[in-house]
């Protein structure tokens, strides 16, 4: 057995597919024959064992064999009769009508001669060996006079209607196998094709790494669903693909700018030691302020583009509820030191969400840090959180309206923050925390100058009883 399972397996799904459509039909086929069979015979048994009982032998039947018997003669074979036709006696003698057989006595004959039984039906042989079906009941042939006769019927003529029928079923039973299997193998090929061309798209993908093909779709089946997946996940492995050689790019177009000027002061730092011309101190100290400003900012950019290069599903940690106003308090006290020379407004009322901590933290960082580099010297930011939303807004140049689509853009900067520290991956970073705690942000330029960062959270003014 399993090594027949073990060789079906290794078959072709076609020719699997057409075996099993076979295979399913000739039992079908094969089912429907016997129980059509057996339904049959069942009816032919009851027709007949109707028609006995219908059947009552005339008295002139009756009288010939009782004279028959009288001159000690069992029977004659020139009288036709429509069934055979014998009286039993209790002895297990028997008188056999004119023109009739002579059936083999059985014992319950013999009971409804006794008169234990009323009449039976059973099946018995002719002298001749042919089967009949006998009905034997007992018969008041004169006043006072009872005697059990028995009439019989033929089951040749119920076998030889069995026999055809059997040959016919069989007939058509092969026919059907034939037609299950060459229906097998049109079913199999025509609802294959599309796994063929999926199978080829997919071995073209694997031999050419090409994510722009496409697999046509027809109709609303499993197989045109099995392509629209398939054609969904080359999409977004396409996309991903581009996304990650435009990071790449990007990421070595921003790395250049301050490994070139870190190169440069360290080969004026090598040129002087080994010249022996020292540099004055002034010109040193600087030298040595911008090498550490740059390392800085190339920390800060190394750790951007890891926070980016991570999956949605691997960021930080798991979500809790936090205090979006404590997270707000903690980011302020570190814009405060980046611009001791603003001043904050804030006006923060109570309200949690559900997030990662860390993420949401360093993504309050980014927005306050832009606030404080964009605000003039002395200038105001105005922090405001309310029913779930936080709005930043600074008192700087403001955003032009054709460039606020690109500012949540992976390495985008304005012509204006060129020249400002930072790697463009700020709000990046801030818009994908964002969403994962299921907010949104959105930057829009203030009524009377500067930027206003409104960043609205789900959540309640009052934690959750577990929180408390």
């Amino acid at each position: 057995m399993t090594g027949l399972v073990r060789r079906f397996r290794a078959l072709p799904l076609r020719s699997r597919l057409a075996l099993l459509v076979a295979t399913a039909v000739a039992v079908a086929v094969a089912g429907v024959a016997v129980v059509s069979w057996l339904l049959t015979r069942a009816q032919l048994n009851d027709e007949l064992n109707n028609t006995l009982k219908n059947t009552s032998a005339s008295v002139g039947s009756v009288q010939a064999a009782l004279s028959l018997c009288a001159r000690g003669q069992s029977r004659t074979e020139d009288y036709p009769v429509f069934a055979y036709t014998q009286i039993v006696a209790p002895d297990d003698s028997r008188c056999v009508a004119p023109g009739s057989t002579g059936v083999k006595v059985k014992p319950s004959d013999i009971a409804v001669a006794e008169g234990l039984l009323k009449n039976t039906l059973h099946n018995s042989v002719t002298d001749n060996g042919a089967p009949v079906r006998v009905r034997t009941e007992r018969v008041e042939f004169a006043p006072g006079q009872v005697v059990a006769v028995s009439v019989s019927r033929p089951l040749g003529e119920i076998e030889t209607s069995l026999n055809r029928l059997a040959l016919l079923l069989s007939c058509v039973a092969g026919l059907g196998v034939v037609g299950a299997g060459v229906a097998g193998l049109w079913v199999a090929r025509t609802g294959l094709t599309p796994v063929d061309r999926l199978t080829e798209t997919v071995e073209h993908v694997a031999r050419t790494e090409d994510l722009t093909v496409q697999i046509p779709v027809e109709g609303e089946d499993e197989i045109a669903r099995l392509s629209r997946s398939f054609n969904s996940m080359t999409a977004a492995l396409a996309s991903s693909r581009d996304r990650q050689a435009r990071l790449i790019a990007d990421a070595g177009h921003e790395l250049r700018t301050p490994l070139t000027s870190l190169r440069t002061n360290i080969e004026l730092l090598v040129r002087s030691e080994q010249t022996g011309r020292a540099i004055p101190p002034a010109d040193r100290q600087a030298l040595m302020a911008s090498v550490k400003a740059q390392l800085t900012e190339l920390a800060a950019l190394i750790g951007d583009l890891q926070e980016l290069s991570r999956p949605d599903a691997a960021q930080g940690g798991p979500l809790t509820v936090v205090a979006l106003h404590d997270i707000v308090e903690t980011a302020l006290r570190r814009a405060r030191l980046r611009g001791p020379e603003l001043t904050f407004a804030t006006d923060l009322a109570p309200w949690y969400v559900r997030a990662e901590t860390a993420a949401l933290e360093r993504a309050l960082v980014n927005v306050l840090d832009n606030a404080v580099k964009f605000s003039p010297p002395g200038g105001t930011v105005e922090v405001r959180l309310s029913d779930g939303e936080l709005t930043v807004r600074d008192h700087g140049p403001g955003i032009p309206a054709d460039e606020l689509p690109h500012v949540f853009e992976r390495f985008w900067r304005s012509p204006s923050a060129r020249s400002l520290p930072g790697s463009g991956l700020g709000l990046s970073i801030v818009a994908r925390t964002v969403q994962q705690a299921g907010g949104d942000i959105t930057l829009r330029p203030a009524p009377d100058g500067g930027t206003s960062a409104s960043i609205r959270l789900p959540g309640a003014s009052e934690p959750p009883p577990s929180h408390l």
